[in-house]
């Protein structure tokens, strides 16, 4: 598919910058780009639209796009940018693109001065290196070329890198008509190329920094994937035909390996490199496509650089690892680790490539070795242990060969036939046939080259050979100018550097030398063996050979240097043992000596011929340059040592002046700028004055100073640069190049004289002129060498480049070295120069790189080149075939020359020493002979003649001090062999506890005296304590409860805790609200005290209710309980007894029809399923009880073992005193005496362990001569007194030992006997005389006495021993029973111990399955807790409802109350406390959600106010209830506005409860549908543990039990006869089978009565229906009865409980005793206000009465005044026209007059209402409205 373009662009690339001038590095060709870029920008122009060639930059459009997903659309349109397309035809131009050499300018040196004309070498050590193009095509990377070799023709063609900075990485297209260069350098390009004309199609900018380490096409060749090395690993998916970057991010941290698509989803890449493996994907984001990447977790897989892996087809991905085995990766994590049975690891090394191939799966080793998998098992492979590993065996294998590292492979279809080529990093490259058919073909060798680092190379001085060597053990010889190799020969060390004879000592130019590895030179002969006779059975088919002429080892470290001296008389050695020797050169080199030199030697270089003298000049790495004089043979002897000594030696210390030559050249550049500037103000000055201004009148312009820096310090390294390269210029003269810091330069030096007296450390040298070399910094000359002439100087480069100095002489000067050429060869990274030098006639060069590369070069025209035919190799010597080949140096620890010669040095010292020392010794010998002669003489004379052993000592001191020395040499010896004792020691004491303290009991064989029979004990080891742990440790396994069981019992616990709940709560109210009532009248009651009888009476009154209200609600309450107590005691309707229960439990288990385990329904109980814990456990306890039986056995045989040695013992003494009594019996009635049993050595093994100085003696006597162990009969003699198992064992004691006891006291009762008879019957020493009569009596007494005890003992002998052999023969048929048991046992532990492998690999996935149901149990439970806690709430919460509608209804019975009787005003208030107003929040709502929930409540709460408005407003009479009425109690009316607040706030307070209540039934409904989906995962989870188990079950059924049996126990019969196949059969024990026929009788006894019981069951049930029936009909008449009599009584249905509780309303009669308490104050009150009244009555009529006495007089006086004034206005009837109208104060008079009568009718009026009020009964006075004005 084609990926989406990403929203993060980078900058397009155009196709016109792909020929931009690029500048190579380090010297590399330079480019003139711009002539040639404006031709493609023409072809361009005409291939594509003039619109794409108008286009803008692309920064601005990339401005512009940003611009455009950041601002808003503008109404004015904008141009739309058109997508550029490359087009499909179009091409760059190959000169364009590739690099070309370096030539300083305007030097006149040609361009063409050197031409490539071979590779001869192969980077094998590059990763996948090798492309397949077409079949007869290869392509690989060569340095800074890409090479395509033709199989058929071993023509190559090159592609050169196009910067000059190497080539990282090639990869081919899909479709083999592209592949793809990714080269290194700054900025490095990806280069599409087509094939096969080679022309450049695309160039790719951008992808990384430095180089590409990998690439790689998708499977349809749409895209390419690279990834950058260090620094930033960038990994890039491009879409290469439009040189677009689609998709890019940072791979990883460290190096990447590699990077591909995945074939199935090209949306998926994966990379892989040092120590990791990342998975990536194209993900669409919101931001646009991006590239994620998922890092794989090794977890406790080690961490693996992966060099190889796969994608597989469903997405997982198959690797390699360092140690050889497959790494499975799936989800980003190792699913299994593949390997071979046995644990062996798939490779042997590490898998550098995978490949599936047409479904099979290929694995490539670095052990040679190709394995075919299946795809199959690989796919499908999972964990089976906690090892994680998973054993699979090859399908089939290739092994290649060996000494074969295989890289990669590339497959390529010949003639129909796959085809594969393969990389191997040894040096080869591989052509394998892998159809594993019977015609396939063997492994095919195409090419053979050096691996790695070629160390050296030579040319040969008379024609165009040359040879190479390297660290893979073997010298090449190559014609170069045919372009093939000749041949090659392999040795056991790599070579290091390589010399070719000159023509002065081998004319023919067939003798070359090589320095090895090893310190070994070996001389190597190269002939034609076309040359030599025919001999049949001799192949003269090559064209050149090699034979080794001498091999010699003159150093001790690497050979890093050779040199033949001019005349070709002394060949030198250079080493890194600081060594060079001298060898005379002739028909075998001889050695001369040897010189030590101040460091390892780098180079050696003999003066030229124009030298007047031979001189070595000898280059040290530390910096040191040593001239020798070449020594003569005969100067120096070589008896005891080649070390020369008073050799001419010339030393220089290289001095580093670098810095002091960077400063001289930053006080030229500041000279030259303060020149500059003064130049420049006289210029000024002079265009001034011309100007004709005077000088005085020149304005300068202001200068700004500059503060100039100081100048650096003067910087000598610490550690000296090494020196790299030298040559002489002239005698005493020489040239250096050296690296690190003092690179950049070559040096001039000279031997001076002047500091020869100096140590060599503190010489400081300097070189007296130095030519700086251009762009050598950091990129030093490694290798100088010169034509023949001497004019062209070829050096060698760091970077690999090969430059070329011309010289106009042979002087080298900085005049003499204008410029030069330069060119990139080899790698740029790793391929620094080992080699370069010109063939004998400067017509080619030859070079040689750290890379694996050889390059030839030819310095003529093609014309002349073809001219040149093939080298001539040597003929070969005369008589060559017939001499031997000189013997090789194969060890590499071999004796060096002067080694070996020191060697036999100290080898005639010490033969000499060894000489004295034999003759010292006969002398002594002879001496100390004659002082036994003088010894024996002494002793021979009389005794008074005899010399005392002291005076033989001529002095006591010398004795003494010998006896001092020898005891100090004792001390000496024993500290010398104290370490070897210790480690003996030691060695011993491990051997004892490895291989004996854990045997508890050895096989000790006791066997019977008189019998063959013989018993022996169990070889016991040692039991661990932890096995008797976990036998002692009861395993307490509680059963898990089913979920059908845990949801009963939890349903039975909830309704139980409901009712409990209920009940408690309902009888806890009852008694609250009872205690309230009571306290609430009692306080009430004693709050005041009742003056009035009245009062007393109805107190009374109340009590005696109350009492009888509380008794009935005690009797109604205490019925209540036993009704609960009754229907908590009535079982549910699913409840069955416990023991019912276990009875039908143990019924299934034991009892019913007896399932198969191999039955498919067959269920596992819970307590029989088995883990490999409980295996273990199994296993252990086993062990422990097989111990013990054994322990125990041994313990008898030891016994028994024990009682051998000591009757033994007792048959020794019988046998004893049998000889004594036949010593006095007469011969011919002696009987035989029995023999003596004796213990073998094998009876007593711990005798074996017990050993003395003389035994270790002679071990040690036995061990030098080889000689076999004597038989210790001495040992088994003395054995008798051994007594036990060496005391090291224990025993418990036994009858048998109580026997032994017995045995020893009868035996010392015979010999006291026998004693007693002995000393009766011993001979009196008298004259032999005649017997008497008597004496023959006593004698024939005492003969039947001693035949008597003689038959006696040996009875008790046999007797002893027969009964010995009987216990032996009783114990040993135990044991065979025990052996049976045993075997049984471990018949038994086998099968277990299989058993828990198999539950060991069925462990983890029924953990997992466990775990999830014990999870989801535990889900469910926490979830039934908060169900019950949501029912629990709901319950509290409809509790508090209950109480607070009962408080509503006692609110409203309290009102009720408070109204009286016949109140007129009762509807009113009714309605003003039902009414619904806007009450005033108390508190404020925070938060914007309790503020909604506020503006809807309001809203709720005022339309249901409107609407209560509206229904009060439809009524006939609208009131106003903020305002008393007339007539009305105003206390009353306050009263109703305080229970209408409270019946509010209970109203408010039920919604806020009923809104609770809501939510915990919508989270109750919720989390009861969350319980039935557990529950549902919770039967799935445990249907697929059950079918786990089952499974397991299964498996644990296919395991073989060996059964033994007897025939008669074989009841197993088909035809009457006993088949071969038993697998139908069951295995059954007798005891079982007869209780199962038992249990069949007894089931059938139990099945009779168990129908009886049920008849009798069914016919109670009947009857208790019936009765039931019966009870229920009477109930219903009672009811019936019972409503008859309330409707009688009552008038309605009543609630009798409530009617018989019915008491008094406690608020009712609070308030009602109240209002009798204010109404006896307020009449007190009354009385006292009337009384006043009274009094103010009579002073008021006292006042009237003087008031209208005032009146009158006053009317009098008005009169008066009237009459007065009527005279006078009679008498003035002109003036005082203003008073003729009535005056204002009569006015307001008359009006207060008014008025006060008024009042007094009004205060009529009331007192008539009063008269009226007073007259009724519970009439009540108001004081008048108004007051008195």
């Amino acid at each position: 598919m084609e990926p989406k373009e990403s929203q993060v662009k980078d900058q397009d690339v155009e196709p016109g910058q792909g020929a931009s001038h690029t500048e190579s590095q380090s010297g590399g060709g330079k480019k003139a780009s711009t002539e040639k870029k404006s031709s493609i920008e023409e072809e361009k122009t005409a291939e594509e639209d003039e619109e794409y060639a108008s286009s803008g930059s692309d920064e601005e459009e990339e401005e512009e796009e940003q611009i455009e997903t950041i601002k808003p659309p503008e109404p004015v349109k904008r141009p739309v940018k058109v997508e550029k397309k490359i087009s499909e035809s179009f091409f760059y131009n190959e000169e364009d693109l590739y690099s070309f050499p370096y030539v300083t300018p305007d030097s006149g040196i040609p361009l063409d001065m050197l031409t490539l004309m071979h590779s001869f070498g192969y980077d094998c050590t590059k990763r996948v290196n090798l492309q397949v193009m077409d079949s007869s095509t290869l392509l690989y990377i060569a340095g800074n070329q890409v090479v395509l070799l033709d199989l058929k023709s071993k023509f190559q063609k090159y592609l050169r890198s196009s910067s000059g900075g190497g080539i990282g990485v090639i990869a081919v297209h899909p479709n083999k008509t592209y592949f793809a260069v990714g080269e290194k350098g700054w900025k490095p390009n990806m280069i599409i190329y087509e094939y096969p004309s080679l022309r450049p199609y695309r160039v790719l900018k951008g992808g990384t920094e430095e180089a590409y380490a990998f690439a790689d096409f998708n499977r349809s060749g749409t895209m390419i994937a690279t990834v950058g090395s260090s620094p930033d690993y960038m990994l890039t998916v491009w879409d290469w035909k439009q040189e677009k970057i689609v998709l890019r991010s940072k791979a990883f941290s460290q190096d990447v390996f590699k990077v591909t698509f995945s074939p199935e989803n090209e949306e998926q890449l994966t990379t892989s490199g040092s120590g990791h493996i990342k998975f990536w994907k194209m993900a669409l984001t919101f931001t646009g496509l991006k590239l994620q990447g998922a890092l794989g977790r090794f977890g406790k897989t080690a961490l693996t650089d992966i060099e190889g892996y796969v994608e597989l087809p469903d997405g997982k991905v198959l690797s390699g690892s360092e140690w050889g085995n497959l790494l499975l990766w799936e989800g980003g994590l190792i699913k299994v680790e593949l390997c071979r049975p046995g644990h062996k690891t798939c490779h042997q090394g590490p898998i550098n490539q995978l490949v599936l191939d047409e479904g099979e799966l290929l694995t490539v080793g670095s052990d040679g070795c190709i394995r075919v998998w299946d795809f199959e098992t690989i796919d499908t492979a999972d964990v089976v242990d906690d090892s994680g590993l998973l054993e699979m065996e090859h399908m089939n294998e290739l092994f290649v060969g060996k000494n074969v590292n295989l890289n990669c492979m590339a497959k390529i279809h010949e003639r129909g036939e796959p085809t594969w080529y393969a990389q191997d990093s040894n040096g080869a490259i591989w052509k394998l046939d892998l159809s594993f058919a019977n015609v396939t073909q063997d492994p095919q060798c195409l090419f053979t080259f050096h691996s790695g680092k070629i160390e050296a190379i030579a040319v040969s001085p008379v024609t165009y050979l040359m040879a190479t060597t390297s660290l893979d053990r073997s010298v090449r010889i190559y014609d170069f100018a045919a372009k093939v190799q000749l041949t090659e020969m392999k040795f056991k060390q790599g070579g290091t550097v390589l010399s070719w004879a000159p023509k002065v000592v081998n004319p023919k130019g067939g003798l070359i030398a090589v320095g090895f590895q090893d310190g070994v030179v070996r001389i190597i002969e190269l002939y034609n063996p076309k040359g030599l006779p025919v001999v049949a059975g001799r192949d003269n088919v090559g064209d050149a050979a090699m034979r080794l002429k001498q091999a010699f080892k003159p150093h001790t470290a690497t050979v890093t240097a050779l040199a033949y001296e001019r005349n070709g008389e002394i060949f030198a050695t250079g080493s890194k043992d600081k060594t060079v020797f001298f060898f005379a050169v002739d028909d075998q080199y001889d050695p001369i000596g040897f010189i030590t030199v101040p460091g390892p030697v780098q180079a050696l270089q003999w003066s030229p011929p124009s030298h007047p003298k031979s001189m070595l000049l000898v280059l040290c790495e530390n910096g040191f340059a040593v001239q020798v004089h070449a020594p003569n043979p005969e100067d120096y002897g070589t008896e005891k040592t080649y070390r020369i000594k008073d050799i001419p030696t010339e030393y220089f210390h290289f001095f580093s002046i670098k810095s002091q030559l960077k400063i001289e050249e930053e006080i030229k550049c500041r000279a030259k700028k303060k020149a500059d500037k003064e130049k420049a103000k006289q210029e000024f000055i002079k265009k001034e004055l011309e100007a004709g201004k005077e000088m005085e009148e020149i304005e300068f312009p202001e200068e700004v100073p500059e503060t100039e820096e100081p100048l650096p310090e003067i910087y000598i390294p610490e550690t000296p640069s090494p020196i790299l390269c030298g040559f002489y210029s002239k005698p005493g003269y020489f040239w250096l190049s050296l690296g690190g810091y003092d690179s950049g330069y070559l040096y001039h030096c000279a031997f001076s004289p002047m500091q020869q007296d100096k140590e060599l450390g503190h010489r400081q040298d300097e070189p007296f002129d130095f030519i700086p070399m251009e762009d050598t910094e950091e990129n030093p000359i490694r290798r100088i060498s010169f034509c023949s002439t001497g004019l062209l100087m070829f050096c060698g480069m760091e970077d690999g480049a090969v430059r070329i100095y011309p010289l106009h002489n042979k002087d080298l000067s900085v005049d003499n070295m204008v410029g030069y050429w330069s060119s990139n060869m080899h790698d740029n990274d790793y391929g620094h120069i080992q080699g370069i030098f010109s063939s004998f006639d400067d017509r080619f060069l030859v070079t040689c790189g750290a890379d694996g590369n050889i390059f030839a070069y030819n310095m003529l025209s093609a014309e002349e080149v073809q001219k040149v035919m093939k080298a001539k190799v040597p003929s070969p010597r005369k008589d060559l075939d017939k001499q031997k080949a000189a013997d090789d140096i194969e060890e590499p620890s071999a004796y060096s020359i002067e080694n070996a010669k020191q060697k036999m040095e100290h080898d005639m010292i010490i033969k000499e020493a060894e000489t004295k020392k034999y003759l010292k010794r006969q002398e002594l010998i002879v001496l100390r002979n004659e002082f036994q002669d003088l010894l024996q003489m002494n002793k021979d004379l009389p005794k008074h003649m005899q010399l005392d052993r002291a005076q033989f000592e001529m002095d006591s001191r010398i004795r003494a001090e010998m006896n001092r020395r020898t005891a100090q040499s004792i001390r000496m010896v024993m500290k010398e062999l104290a370490w070897e004792q210790e480690k003996h020691r030691i060695g011993l004491q491990k051997l004892q506890n490895r291989f004996r303290n854990n045997v508890e009991y050895d096989k000790i064989v006791v066997r019977a005296m008189r019998s063959s029979h013989q018993i022996v004990t169990f070889r016991l080891l040692s039991i661990s304590e932890n096995l008797y742990k976990v036998k002692k440790q009861t395993q307490v396994v509680r059963r898990r409860a089913s979920k059908y069981e845990w949801k009963g019992k939890e349903a039975d616990q909830k309704k139980e805790s409901q009712r409990d709940l209920k009940a408690a709560l309902s009888q806890t109210a009852a008694v609250a609200e009872e205690e309230a009532d009571t306290e609430r009248l009692r306080r009430r009651s004693h709050a005041h005290k009742i003056t009035s009888r009245i009062v007393e009476n109805r107190m009374e009154k109340l009590r005696k209710t109350i009492e009888k209200a509380d008794k009935a609600k005690a009797k109604i309450q205490q019925r209540k309980k036993e009704w609960d107590d009754l229907y908590k005691s009535r079982p549910s309707d699913d409840y069955e007894d416990p023991m019912d229960v276990q009875n039908i439990k143990e019924a299934q288990e034991n009892m019913g029809d007896f399932k198969l385990k191999m039955a498919t329904n067959y269920k596992i109980p819970e307590h029989m399923r088995m883990n490999a814990e409980k295996k273990m456990n199994q296993l252990a306890s086993l062990e422990v009880a097989i111990h013990d039986r054994k322990l125990f056995m041994n313990k008898w045989i030891i016994s028994l073992r024990d009682l051998k040695v000591a009757i033994i013992e007792e048959i020794q003494c019988l046998v004893q005193e049998l000889k004594t009594i036949q010593s006095s019996l007469n011969p011919s009635k002696h009987l035989p005496i029995p023999p003596v049993p004796q213990l073998h050595r094998d009876e007593t093994p711990e005798k074996r362990f017990q050993y003395d100085r003389e035994t270790l003696l002679k071990f040690k006597q036995e061990q030098e001569v080889k000689a076999k162990r004597r038989k210790s009969v001495a040992l088994s003699e003395g054995s008798v007194s051994g007594g036990g198992f060496g005391g090291g064992f224990l025993h418990s004691p036994s009858v048998k030992e109580a026997d032994v006891i017995s045995r020893c006291v009868s035996v010392k009762a015979i010999k006291a006997t026998i004693a007693a008879v002995a000393a009766i019957s011993k001979p009196v020493e008298v004259e032999r005389a005649e017997p008497t009569e008597m004496e023959l009596e006593i004698a024939k007494r005492e003969e039947i006495q001693n035949v008597y005890l003689q038959e006696r003992l040996i009875k008790r002998i046999n007797e002893l021993m027969i009964t010995f052999d009987a216990e032996l023969r009783l114990l040993r048929h135990q044991k065979l029973k025990l052996d049976i048991q045993m075997k049984t046992a471990d018949l038994r532990q086998i099968t277990w111990f299989e058993e828990l492998l198999l539950l060991k690999n069925f462990e983890k996935h029924e953990d997992t399955l466990q775990e999830r149901v014990d999870s989801l149990i535990s889900e469910e439970e926490e979830m039934q807790l908060k169900l019950n806690s949501y029912f629990e709430q709901i319950e509290d919460k409809k509790l508090e409802i209950a109480k607070l509608q009962e408080r509503e209804k006692a609110l409203y019975a309290t009102f009720q109350a408070s109204l009286g009787e016949n109140n007129k005003f009762a509807g009113f208030l009714m309605k003003v406390l039902k009414k619904k107003i806007k009450r005033v929040k108390k508190k404020e709502r925070e938060g914007d959600e309790d503020e909604e929930e506020e503006s809807e409540e309001e809203s709720d709460e005022e339309s249901s106010f409107e609407s209560d408005e509206e229904e009060s407003g439809s009524e006939d009479e609208v009131f106003d209830d903020t305002v008393c009425p007339k007539n009305c109690d105003e206390a009353l009316f306050e009263n109703t506005l305080q229970l209408r607040e409270k019946r509010l706030d209970l109203e408010e307070a039920l919604v806020e409860e009923k809104k609770v209540i809501e939510n915990v039934k919508k989270d109750y409904e919720a989390l009861a549908k969350k319980v039935k989906v557990v529950a549902a995962q919770l039967d799935a989870a445990e249907g697929e543990l059950e079918a786990y188990q089952r499974e397991k079950q299964q498996r644990l059924n296919e395991l073989h039990v060996v059964v033994p049996l007897k025939l008669h126990q074989v009841e197993y019969m088909v035809n009457g006869e006993i088949p071969t196949d038993f697998s139908q059969a069951l295995v059954f024990t007798n005891e079982s089978l007869v209780n199962l026929q038992r249990r069949i009788t007894t089931l059938q006894l139990e099945k009779i009565e168990q129908r009886d019981l049920y008849k009798q069951a069914r016919e109670q049930h009947k009857h208790l229906i019936r009765d039931r029936r019966e009870m229920m009909l009477r109930i219903e008449r009672l009811e019936e009865n019972c409503n008859q009599l309330m409707m009688m009584k009552f008038g309605r249905i009543v609630d009798l409980e409530a009617l018989q509780t019915l008491s008094v309303n406690a608020n009712l009669e609070e308030l009602k005793m109240k209002m009798m308490e204010k109404e006896q104050l307020h009449a007190a009150e009354l009385k006292q206000m009337d009384d006043g009244i009274y009094d103010l009555r009579q002073q008021l009529m006292l006042v009237t009465k003087e008031n209208t006495n005032k009146l009158l007089q006053l009317n009098t006086f008005c009169m008066e005044k009237m009459k007065i004034e009527t005279k006078l206005d009679a008498l003035q009837n002109d003036l005082g026209a203003e008073f003729q109208g009535p005056r204002k104060a009569d006015i307001e008079e008359k009006e207060k007059l008014l008025a006060l009568v008024q009042l007094q009718a009004q205060e009529a009026e009331v007192l008539k209402e009063e008269i009226t009020l007073l007259s009724r009964k519970d009439g009540r006075i108001f004081p008048p409205s108004h007051s008195v004005v």
